[in-house]
């Protein structure tokens, strides 16, 4: 993506060897904005995704951050400075975690609930869904 305005770099620093290893983009507040702009844009057809769609994507993104693990532990390892069975070994499996934690949660959580009357009838239906990005 283009940075809106003008257009400021850093460099990225391997604290192993204090040279720079990537150059990457400074947001500014108009780059703050369409970014927000474009998740506010997002945020309806998410949330109108099923559930079990939703899941399935998340879980897609695990399977391919799986299959580039040698490349996410070589990021880390040049980023961080870490020595590179480091970051196979910590890193990327802290980063797996993260995603199945989230796949493990979604699967089990109550999207929609119904509450009874004391005639054991559907009084209410609660659904739970998501109302922005923090």
């Amino acid at each position: 993506v283009e940075p809106h305005g003008e257009k400021k770099t850093l460099d990225v620093i391997n604290p192993a060897t204090e040279a720079p290893c990537a150059n990457i983009a400074v947001a500014g507040k108009e780059d703050v904005d369409a970014a927000v702009s474009a998740a506010k844009a997002a945020l309806p057809a998410w949330r109108n995704t099923p559930p079990a769609e939703r899941i399935a994507l998340v879980e897609k993104l695990l399977e391919i951050y799986d299959a580039r693990a040698g490349d996410v532990a070589k990021a880390v390892s040049t980023e961080m400075g870490a020595p590179l069975s480091v970051a196979a070994t910590r890193q990327v499996p802290a980063g797996k975690s993260n995603i199945a934690g989230v796949v493990a949660a979604a699967k089990v959580f109550e999207f929609e609930q119904s509450v009874k009357n004391g005639r054991d009838e559907e009084k209410y239906r609660i659904v739970h869904e998501g109302i922005g990005v923090c």
